[in-house]
């Protein structure tokens, strides 16, 4: 059996081994999620040091262990230095890269991930510090395609209960549809509010149909006739509603799941942050578990509010 194999791949984690090794979470497209001992990858002089850091990808011989494979050798293939000289982008690098990690499979290939991680790192990198919002609509751009690369993308173009088409209505300044998590999306609020409705109609007519059985009149069970159909009625439950997007956050969410960022006139710093937000509840409802590295844009994103006014 061969002790050896060669892969490429990204490093998405590292932690610290003993007193000078990394052990490294690395995304290939050949064979998923590998964890892998970089040895004296924290020593000054160490060739592994630099190959061993966030983001880099490389062309690794890996021998086989019984616990961790171990890196023999490295030949760094890419880096992405321009994220690790913004705080936003370094921020959102690391958020894609939590979502991925939970997404990833270990002895499977993961081609498509690979690729679209990349794709999306080298967005956040060329884009213009100048503007934070680009950061937020990149970030949110990635993490819709990611939830729809798992199959698990929000409904956000029609209403999840009445099957209706969505379109933002820019002439009411109030104007606003909900987001419901548990339902998978938005929701018409109009629709939402009709189900108490029909819920008290259908009991009310339940009360008024309702036989009570008396000793002079008992209920008798009568089995089915042969190739009789049983009805079950499955009453809709009332969503919880997450949040209300405007009619501009709602036309960002629709925008997400095109190639590219469209840019929307009007579109402002806030409504990119709801977005976010409401994408970042949705991925941890979808995982099943909190994004840590999202505190990370919550206090970059607040302190450069507070620079600003």
């Amino acid at each position: 059996m061969n002790r050896t194999y060669k892969a490429t791949g990204i490093n998405l984690k590292t932690q610290v081994l003993g007193e000078s090794d990394k052990i490294v979470t690395i995304l290939t497209p050949e064979f998923g999620l590998i964890r892998a001992v970089a040895p004296g990858a924290r020593k000054h002089n160490s060739s592994l040091g630099g190959r061993s850091g966030m983001f880099v990808v490389n062309e690794l011989l890996i021998a086989k262990g019984r616990s961790l494979d171990k890196i023999t050798q490295a030949q760094t293939l890419k880096t992405y230095p321009g994220l690790a000289k913004d705080l936003g982008k370094l921020a959102a690098s690391q958020y894609l890269a939590e979502i991925v990690l939970c997404q990833a499979l270990s002895e499977q290939p993961q081609e498509e991930l690979y690729e679209l991680f990349n794709e999306h790192l080298h967005r956040l990198e060329v884009l213009s510090s100048a503007n934070p919002s680009g950061v937020l609509a990149h970030l949110a751009h990635g993490v819709f395609h990611l939830l729809a690369l798992a199959g698990v993308t929000p409904q956000v173009q029609v209403c999840c209960l009445s099957g209706h088409l969505l379109k933002p209505n820019f002439t009411e300044p109030n104007w606003q549809v909900g987001f419901s998590i548990p339902a998978g999306g938005t929701v018409s609020l109009e629709a939402w509010e009709l189900l108490p409705r029909e819920g008290e109609r259908e009991r009310e007519i339940q009360r008024n149909s309702s036989f009570f059985p008396s000793p002079n009149h008992p209920i008798i069970s009568l089995p089915p006739k042969p190739g009789s159909q049983t009805v079950v009625v499955h009453r809709q439950e009332i969503p919880v509603i997450s949040s209300r997007p405007s009619a501009m956050e709602l036309a960002l969410l629709q925008h997400l799941s095109q190639p590219e960022i469209m840019q929307i006139d009007g579109a402002r710093d806030y409504d990119w942050l709801s977005v976010e937000q409401i994408l970042r509840q949705y991925a941890q409802y979808q995982l099943g578990r909190p994004i840590r590295s999202a505190t990370l844009i919550d206090s970059y994103f607040a302190a450069n509010h507070d620079a600003t006014v």
